[in-house]
């Protein structure tokens, strides 16, 4: 069955009109003929929104209760019996309710493409997971409702939803987007004007990269090699020398002179190594590329020219800088033309600029030209041919040169080959040098014929140390190159490390190195897939003969590992597979160590893993320890005088009066209240220990919070000092509820004979911000004994109370999980509570929340 097309309009902010556009597209394809569903659509209260999906067939919605309310959500099962050709599915970041089956609404998407049922959906440029720190700078508001860029980045097709920031603060106005209640203070906060013109900046850009991603597509598949320049990119070369600093600055300001273009720097590795390349040069200017705002990448090849073009072409770079060549000029009679010249000989349309640097023909360090490659073999063989000719043509001057001098030339002659070419080409030349020796120097001569056997054996001591001499030369550059390659492989494993190490989703960083450094279209990793065999009465798993991908960088992953160009085995079950071009021998060694790098990775993870389930068991043991200590006294208390007081109810021999029933009634109600917050309290703690607690953020006023909190409290005891005009935050009110019930019981527990303030602030006196995010907030303040500064920390700690503490006070009844819980609420909905000494003597808490944008959110931890 033939996967369906994904369509999502992607705006910039709430209200651009996102899921208006959806359903004029929704109503064209129906206009048309097309069966076209309405899956799940939220107007959010917008008339017009509303009004465009009159007509439009809706399949039925799942009903789901959370925390006291109720949600729908898109009822998966109820889209797929109806088979529709195109269904509309709103919000694609959307974090479902507990109990609607996947964590996530795209993730119900992506069963519904399997099926072959096309989906159009929406989705905000904030909600993308690798701008939340970017959007969060721009707008003092963290996003925890995240999609994967991939995610989005797989639709087929993405469209911008685009609205100028004046025009969306109008609607704003005009109570077209919220309610003319929230509009004030969402026009303060979130909407303000440069809030909205960079996140439509940012809009724009990211899908300018998506773009981009299908245009090389497109290149990739029509076999297009030229660089289509569409924005100006600039690449500069490192060699790992001093002078990368120069050539990283000067791309900088040619990148500086327009605007909306990149700047990569890109270090080719060889496999023997670099002349002159320093690991810390190179660290220091990943540094400075970084901080001009350009990217470092690391790729491998013999041929640093080829490898320098086919990087820029990759990218389509559209400007190319290399420096100009350390070598000596007469360097490049032995080796040929330099990196930079090459470049630019194979440029083709890519403008190369060439900069001069201090150390420009200066020369490089011999001892990092390890190898003795074939040009160089080549010149060892030609100098092997004509330096024992030569030698033996100026035998004659002076003519009183004997046999024995004539004999140290040959041997010198010998001696230079060897350095030159190594071992053959000087075997070649004593060969030949003798041969010469013994023909037109000695007698007699003319012949091959040795009269003299001294003579004969100098021939034979000749041959044999020029052939030795050459065998100490050509081991010794063997070792060289060996210890070069070593090297080269050391760096490029520490580069691997490195950026794997500084990134949370490690497995894709170095799969995404990999294909970068041995430049391959496709790195996919493949588990084996196990089953479990149950015979002989015990289970165990078996391999067969399935594979899995676990995970992929590029473009169209092979299906199994025998699609792949390049195989790998990491391990029994896991595979490397690289695709694109077929790997050299040298860069199998060097894939064989990336593989025992992933195995490595693989461990450590598992290690992590387990080392985190030990330690969530370690604090349920903790847990469960400090429960089965509360149950033996202080929910034993509870119980008893309620039993005491029904049992004494019960007794018919006795008669009690109207007011002792009614004290009686009344011991029985408060031991309940105070049994039934215990069970809430353990139960909430519970909740937190296992991370199962999902706040659902929408706008709450303390006002409608705090008369459900102060129920049941004597009046007089707490006063109240709320300005007229506190905004609205984001928290969960439920939650919300239960931390403020939790502090103003402890504060009247502990400071009996004290009134207790509750007093409001909104920000701008500079402590009321959380991460710099505008934020209300609530003190409940006290004239009790307060708590020492060392305490502090502790008593925010589960089953702590104040005479656990180190200091005595009047204990009251409890587990102390009060400010536990209270402050596992507050950090869940992503606010802060804190506590602070009152001036005179006393405890003041601290809850702080940030003020609402207006727009309501799960928040997924």
């Amino acid at each position: 069955m033939a996967r369906g097309i994904l369509r999502i309009f992607l705006g910039a902010a709430p209200g651009v009109g996102k899921t208006y556009a959806m359903l004029e597209a929704g109503q064209e394809l129906r206009a048309g003929g097309t069966d076209v569903v309405v899956g799940i659509v939220l107007d959010h209260g917008r008339i017009h929104t509303r009004n465009l999906a009159v007509g439009m067939e809706q399949v039925p919605t799942m009903a789901l209760d959370y925390g006291g309310d109720q949600f729908e959500e898109l009822d998966v099962a109820a889209v797929l019996a109806r088979r529709p050709a195109v269904a509309l599915v709103d919000e694609y970041a959307h974090s479902n309710i507990p109990g609607a089956g996947r964590a996530k609404r795209w993730q119900d998407i992506e069963e519904l493409l399997g099926a072959g049922i096309d989906v159009m959906s929406t989705v905000n440029v904030q909600h993308l997971a690798s701008l939340g720190d970017v959007v969060h700078a721009i707008t003092g508001v963290s996003q925890k409702e995240t999609v994967p860029d991939e995610a989005v980045r797989r639709a087929d097709q993405i469209e911008l939803v685009d609205i100028a920031p004046e025009l969306l603060r109008q609607r704003m106005g005009a109570g077209q987007v919220y309610p003319l209640d929230k509009v004030d203070t969402a026009l303060a906060n979130y909407f303000r004007l440069g809030n909205l013109t960079a996140l439509r900046e940012l809009a724009l850009l990211w899908l300018a990269d998506r773009v981009e991603e299908g245009l090389a597509d497109y290149r990739s598949t029509h076999g297009i090699d030229a660089s289509w320049p569409t924005r100006e990119r600039v690449v500069v070369g490192l060699t790992g020398g001093p002078e990368g600093q120069v050539l990283i600055r000067r791309a900088a300001r040619i990148l500086s002179r327009v605007s909306g273009g990149e700047f990569l720097a890109v270090h080719v590795r060889r496999s023997e190594g670099v002349a002159g390349e320093s690991p810390q040069e190179l660290e220091l200017q990943r540094e400075l590329v970084t901080d001009l705002g350009g990217t470092y990448h690391c790729v491998g090849g013999d041929d640093v020219a080829e490898a320098l073009l086919e990087f820029a072409r990759s990218v389509d770079a559209t400007q190319l800088v290399v420096g100009t060549s350390r070598r000596r000029t007469w360097a490049g009679l032995l080796r040929g033309a330099g990196v930079g010249a090459r470049v630019v000989r194979g440029s083709g349309d890519i403008d190369v600029h060439m900069v001069s640097h201090p150390l420009g023909g200066k020369g490089v360090n011999a001892s990092a030209r390890s190898r003795l490659g074939r040009r160089r073999v080549a010149i060892g063989f030609a100098l092997a041919v004509l330096l024992p000719p030569l030698v033996q043509w100026l035998e004659g001057y002076p003519q009183s040169m004997n046999f024995a001098t004539v004999m140290l030339f040959q041997f010198t002659a010998a001696i230079a080959v060897a350095l030159v070419g190594g071992l053959w080409p000087a075997v070649v030349a004593a060969v030949w040098g003798s041969l010469l020796l013994n023909y037109f120097s000695a007698l007699p001569t003319g012949t091959l014929t040795i009269s003299d056997p001294q003579n004969l054996l100098a021939l034979g001591l000749f041959l044999a140390v020029s052939s030795a001499v050459a065998v100490v030369v050509d081991r010794s550059a063997r070792r060289s190159k060996d210890a070069a390659v070593a090297g080269a492989e050391a760096a490029t494993l520490s580069e691997l490390a490195r950026g794997v190490l500084a990134s949370p989703d490690t497995v894709q960083v170095f799969l995404e190195q990999v294909r970068e450094y041995f430049q391959v279209s496709t790195v996919a990793l493949f588990r084996r897939v196990s089953a479990r065999d149950d015979d002989d009465g015990g289970a165990r798993l078996v391999p067969v003969s399935g594979w899995t991908l676990a995970a992929s960088v590029g473009e169209g992953p092979p299906s199994d590992p025998s699609g792949a160009d390049n195989v790998e085995e990491v391990s029994a079950t896991l595979v490397l597979a690289l695709s694109g071009r077929t790997l050299p021998a040298r860069d199998r060694r060097l894939l064989g160590a990336f593989g025992a790098h992933l195995m490595a990775m693989e461990q450590r993870e598992e290690l992590s893993a387990s080392r985190k389930a030990n330690l969530r068991l370690a604090e349920g043991n903790k847990m469960r320890t400090a429960v089965l200590r509360a149950v033996s006294h202080d929910l034993r208390t509870p119980l008893a005088g309620i039993k005491l007081a029904v049992s004494s109810l019960r007794q018919t021999t006795v008669t009690f009066s109207p007011e002792d029933e009614a004290e009686l009634l009344a011991t029985i109600e408060n031991y309940s209240d105070r049994l039934n917050s215990l069970v809430d309290n353990l139960l909430d703690m519970s909740r937190l220990s296992a991370d199962t607690v999902t706040p659902l953020l929408e706008p709450v006023s303390w006002r409608d919070v705090l008369p459900e909190v102060l129920r049941g409290v004597p009046a007089g005891r707490v006063l109240l000092q709320l300005p007229a005009n506190m905004p609205p935050v984001d928290a969960d009110a439920g939650m919300l509820e239960r931390v403020l019930a939790n502090i103003v019981e402890n504060s009247l527990k502990y400071a009996p004979d004290s009134e207790i303030r509750i007093v409001g602030a909104v920000g701008g006196s500079g402590w009321a911000t959380i991460e710099g995010q505008p934020a209300s907030e609530l003190r409940i303040i006290d004239r009790g004994r307060g708590v020492p500064a060392d305490a502090v920390v502790a008593m925010f700690q589960p089953f702590q109370r104040l005479d656990d503490v180190s200091y005595s006070a009047a204990g009251g009844p409890g587990i102390g999980l009060g400010l536990a819980v209270a402050k596992g609420f507050m950090e869940t909905m992503g606010g802060v509570l804190e506590a602070a000494p009152t001036p005179g003597g006393g405890l003041t808490m601290v809850v702080r929340l940030p003020i609402s944008t207006g727009v309501s959110r799960r928040r997924v931890l």
